[in-house]
């Protein structure tokens, strides 16, 4: 099952690195689009629960590691006003060890 890394700047231009164990954020997120805080945060929680359950269906257990991404962006957003701009700078697909750009 092929994997997406990706990178956020948020408002005050810090940076978090966020994993997605399924290619099913890129219908939540992508590259170079800008959104607010709060719409970010929804896109996110939907993309990563969507995700860790495509996990959940295929070995029987859902992705900590996508839930553990999502906690760290909850942090992150409580931090900023819902309508300041966060950017998504990067995503980068893995396959079998390969990252594949798109």
């Amino acid at each position: 099952m092929p994997a997406v890394n990706f990178k956020v700047r948020w408002p005050d231009g810090q940076e978090t690195n966020g994993y997605s164990p399924s290619t099913l954020i890129y219908q939540y997120l992508q590259a170079g689009s800008s959104c607010s805080v709060e719409e970010f945060l929804t896109r996110a929680e939907a993309a990563l629960s969507a995700a860790s359950e495509r996990v959940r269906e295929l070995k029987g257990f859902y992705c900590s590691s996508a839930m553990d991404t999502l906690a760290i962006l909850r942090q992150q957003a409580r931090r900023y006003g819902g309508n300041e701009p966060v950017l998504v700078l990067d995503m980068h697909t893995q396959h079998s060890g390969q990252v594949l750009a798109r």
